[in-house]
């Protein structure tokens, strides 16, 4: 992994908070909580905005906030996080969950492919095919479009055809040159047959076509699997982040 330069983090720090939009968020002291019922951790979590951002009464305001709000305190630590943020959340118990690579690549390996469907809006087939293949649960429906339907800039929905069949659906959202992936998702009884490599170079085309220069995408380091397959797309790591969660947090989704 190269050194961070904590710059770049912030800037790809903000897209990912701009492509998966919370529902409500409130600043504090160069931290962002970020809330939306719930559903999934990303957008309902502690994130430091600032570089080396003070955790002074940071964790005694987040767990206030969140209480009241009937949802776990969840931190999501990057390299724009202080030290003390991650010693001071072991000691008050909190586990770490989720180590998770931010990869970054040009898009050397985009190409067009008429299996993929490539949309401006969420249409509800997507929604619907996305929503079942991702094994979203019918209670979360509501809040997952909710957010969907908040991205406020470019975004692509991918839907991935096989024998006329949706089987695999993708999000690509575009900002300042650098398209982030996200949710890339193929039908679990279709998978290990190279489509997730064929839905993400289409989105990285779509990008291209957009202007984009580069790409940018989170997958979990125990996901050996998407791992792989981002590494041959051309993708290396740029920095890491993990969870700080208490014990009865729920853990859907990064």
């Amino acid at each position: 992994m190269r050194p961070v330069n904590l710059a770049i983090v912030r800037a790809f720090e903000e897209r990912s908070f701009n492509a998966w939009p919370a529902r409500q968020t409130v600043l504090f002291n160069g931290w962002l909580f970020r809330m939306a019922g719930g559903f999934t951790k990303r957008a309902n979590s502690v994130n430091a905005i600032e570089p080396g951002a003070r955790f002074g009464g940071v964790r005694a305001a987040a767990e206030a906030l969140y209480e009241r709000h009937g949802l776990p305190a969840i931190f999501r630590l990057s390299p724009l996080a202080p030290t003390e943020a991650d010693a001071e959340l072991a000691d008050a118990g909190y586990a770490t969950f989720d180590p998770t690579s931010v990869a970054v690549s040009s898009l050397a390996s985009a190409e067009r492919h008429a299996s993929v469907h490539i949309a401006s809006a969420s249409m509800p087939e997507w929604l619907d095919g996305f929503a079942a293949a991702n094994g979203i649960a019918a209670s979360h429906r509501p809040m997952h479009d909710s957010i969907v339907h908040a991205i406020a800039l470019p975004t692509a929905f991918a839907t991935l055809h096989a024998h006329g069949q949706p089987i695999g659906f993708g999000l690509a959202v575009l900002e300042r040159g650098a398209v982030g992936l996200y949710d890339i998702v193929i039908d679990p009884s279709k998978r290990r047959h190279g489509h997730g490599g064929t839905l993400t170079r289409a989105l990285l085309h779509w990008a291209r076509e957009q202007g984009a220069t580069s790409a940018y995408l989170q997958v979990r380091e125990q996901n050996e699997a998407a791992r792989r397959l981002y590494a041959g797309l051309g993708f290396e790591d740029l920095y890491r982040y993990h969870y700080r969660v208490p014990p009865i947090a729920p853990t859907r989704s990064s």
